[in-house]
């Protein structure tokens, strides 16, 4: 895990008075860890989270006090959104990233323990859940992105557009509304990648990024856990390569049968995003 220590003064940057307070005179880190747009400052128990405060900020607040006794995920100790902005102060979830080398050389054990995390979130009741990831309202934001050119069609797969795959992301978009699967609802993570699952030993100790969460398709976060899985062992992520590494190993931990089509549909449909 690479940290950017103090690489910004918390003195440079705006924060509302009320969790100011809280977080005054206490050491922190910058985490540079993953793609997330937002601005993440770590300490000891607490991380602060600043970035544009839009519906899934909002729901990402939403749905941390849901889960809270449900799913261990961050507790909300003060949020305020003002001028565009969301500024959220939670608790630290305690442990290493599944993306940390020491489970990465395990793969066995972090295969294993992924498993259990997806199960745990499918095994919660969703009838109250608050909000729902249902695929018509991704494609709905997968077409505003297209739309506006928001589609960074250089971060994506290679074989996804070009020679053998799409000639751009208006004819994927357009894939993707015709090609609709069929949707299993369970609690789904929505960005179930290695750098938002934390274990402890031989524990799941917690789920963070949940900004995209609610009730949606299983295999929505299959396909992500799967990619993430390859690319942190290929090399992909890091640049460190893991032999003999077979991803299809999930699908021996979670009991189900691999399902490509449905993998390749939600792969798909990420890089609108």
């Amino acid at each position: 895990m690479n940290k950017g220590v103090n690489k910004v003064s918390i003195d440079e940057i705006y924060i509302p008075q009320p969790i100011k307070s809280i977080i005054d005179g206490k050491a922190y880190s910058v985490d540079d860890v993953g793609m997330s747009k937002s601005r993440v400052i770590l300490f000891d128990d607490m991380v602060l989270k600043i970035g544009e405060a839009d519906v899934h900020t909002a729901e990402e607040v939403s749905m941390m006090r849901w889960l809270s006794g449900k799913a261990n995920v961050p507790r909300v100790i003060e949020h305020i959104a003002e001028n565009g902005m969301s500024y959220l102060l939670m608790s630290r979830i305690k442990g290493r990233m599944a993306c940390d080398e020491y489970y990465l050389e395990r793969p066995e054990k972090m295969v294993k323990l992924l498993a259990k995390a997806l199960r745990t979130l499918w095994s919660v009741d969703i009838s109250d859940c608050p909000v729902s990831q249902n695929l018509d309202r991704e494609l709905k934001e997968a077409e505003f992105n297209v739309r506006n050119g928001l589609v960074d069609v250089n971060a994506v797969q290679p074989e996804t557009f070009g020679e053998g795959g799409f000639k751009d992301p208006e004819e994927l978009l357009e894939w993707l509304k015709e090609n609709k699967p069929p949707i299993d609802p369970v609690l789904s993570h929505g960005d179930f990648c290695l750098p938002n699952i934390f274990f402890d030993g031989d524990n799941v100790s917690g789920y963070i990024d949940i900004g995209n969460s609610g009730v949606g398709d299983k295999w929505r976060d299959v396909s992500l856990c799967y990619r993430s899985l390859k690319n942190n062992m290929n090399g992909g992520y890091g640049g460190k390569v893991y032999d003999n590494f077979d991803p299809d190993i999930l699908f021996d931990e979670l009991k189900i049968e691999p399902n490509h089509e449905r993998l390749r549909y939600w792969l798909l449909l990420d890089e609108l995003f």
